[in-house]
């Protein structure tokens, strides 16, 4: 889908493609008798991605969908910088905050106050930014008391909750979401999704890759379909699950 004119991309993926190696035994038995024998073990080629192209305007919300191994979450992860391509060119304009990885910058050896203004500085936030938002991320999280607490004694949906609440209170132009909202109750789901509908009102770009067909179509207007590497098919939201249901 071309932008118009009057809308300026925020992300430009340009003619992209990834391959990733992938070991040719089957199994530990196998890796340990090619070991013994002294052979190589032989590595092959998967491509991830096959000069994939596409543009995100201004304040668009996308999602990427397709099946297990269509190559979204490598696309998410060429778009956050986490990955390089191998060919073609990755362009992003703007502040761009990635739920990829959520808390992958999280100690467990510090308490959660403090896990908060590290993570804040990673994502690009000033100590006073932390500090004047510090309030309102702990409360969205719902952690309470735990705040003062060492992270490695969290549950697990306890760190995500912090995590994505740090991440969603920084200021950004492009957000990037990954399969994260699969945390906590249905209540704190229905308010993280509540958050993301209130930042794409306020023109944060999104780009989200979900199996959630709801959460696709309440937050986002199109769609871009992968499968086995290939853009198969990008236009208006609808069409694009009905694309993917066939």
């Amino acid at each position: 889908m071309s932008i118009s004119a009057e809308t300026q991309p925020r992300i430009i993926v340009d003619h992209v493609s990834k391959w990733f190696s992938k070991r040719s035994t089957r199994s530990m038995k196998d890796a340990f008798i090619a070991a013994a024998r002294r052979q190589p073990v032989r590595a092959r080629q998967f491509h991830a991605l096959k000069d994939v192209s596409f543009s995100i305007g201004e304040g668009e919300s996308v999602a990427v969908m397709g099946l297990n191994g269509s190559g979204k979450s490598t696309t998410l992860k060429l778009v956050s910088g986490v990955l390089e391509p191998d060919s073609g060119r990755v362009l992003t304009r703007g502040k761009v905050a990635g739920l990829i990885e959520v808390g992958a910058g999280f100690h467990p050896d510090l308490t959660g106050r403090e896990n908060v203004f590290l993570n804040a500085a990673i994502l690009g936030m000033s100590e006073k930014e932390t500090k004047e938002r510090f309030d309102e991320i702990v409360a969205f999280s719902e952690i309470g008391d735990f705040i003062d607490q060492e992270v490695k004694h969290y549950s697990s949906g306890m760190f995500m909750r912090l995590a994505f609440s740090v991440a969603i209170h920084v200021e950004l132009d492009v957000l990037l979401v990954d399969e994260v909202l699969s945390v906590g109750d249905a209540p704190f789901r229905a308010k993280c999704n509540a958050k993301l509908k209130e930042l794409a009102a306020r023109g944060v770009t999104m780009m989200v890759v979900s199996h959630s067909k709801g959460q696709v179509k309440e937050l986002c207007t199109r769609g871009i379909v992968l499968s086995k590497g290939d853009v198969v098919f990008d236009g208006p939201i609808a069409e694009a699950l009905e694309v993917l249901e066939s």
